[in-house]
């Protein structure tokens, strides 16, 4: 199975006080490092990182990876105009679509791996990849849903081919019968850094 990803590494970090939460440290490495090592570990074929604040600084880190690069000119547009120019970038040739935040401090190869295997599970009931199945996956935890999400090749063929140049979020939110929710105890799931209150986490 060809897994292709996007990790969203282009927001200003407002709420936080301005700064970039890609290049936030934690056990001497950015959160940044952190992801792209847990996704390199599960075998993603191909991992696009977005740009936009910060860029500079975040494509110096980037680069040292295996990864494409792709800039927001307009990162002030927010985060589903990432998102969009991400899954651009990454094309239509993969079977599964693993959309990642970078604020996620606790995501390893251990919550990607449990993705990645239970939409495995969830493609073989479906028939298996020749029926390019319609499958989008969200974990859970408590009623709480988190990131990083999977998706499959369909699914990012049809936002690609949408007229008004939907989001994943959007079209998420216009076909709700399609996801399956990863019901799951770990916290990791959740936790995000998203205040300066939460910079605790990283000590």
């Amino acid at each position: 199975m060809r897994i292709g990803a996007v990790l969203l590494a282009a927001g200003p970090g407002s709420r936080i006080g301005g700064l970039p939460k890609a290049l936030l440290q934690l056990r001497g490495l950015s959160l940044l490092e952190h992801h792209l090592i847990a996704l390199n570990a599960v075998g993603v074929s191909e991992i696009v990182v977005v740009t936009g604040f910060y860029y500079q600084s975040v494509e110096t880190i980037a680069q040292e990876y295996p990864v494409r690069v792709v800039r927001n000119s307009t990162p002030e547009l927010g985060q589903a105009s990432s998102v969009r120019i991400g899954i651009e970038a990454l094309g239509t040739e993969y079977d599964a679509i693993i959309m990642m935040l970078c604020d996620q401090p606790f995501i390893t190869r251990v919550e990607l791996a449990l993705l990645i295997q239970q939409f495995t599970v969830q493609t073989e009931a479906l028939g298996g990849l020749a029926g390019s199945p319609i499958i989008i996956m969200i974990p859970q935890v408590q009623g709480r849903r988190g990131n990083p999400i999977i998706f499959s090749g369909a699914v990012m063929r049809a936002i690609l081919d949408s007229a008004d140049k939907l989001s994943c979020r959007q079209y998420f939110d216009l076909h709700p019968e399609l996801i399956t929710y990863l019901q799951t105890d770990n916290a990791n799931f959740v936790t995000d850094i998203d205040t300066p209150a939460d910079l605790h986490l990283l000590a």
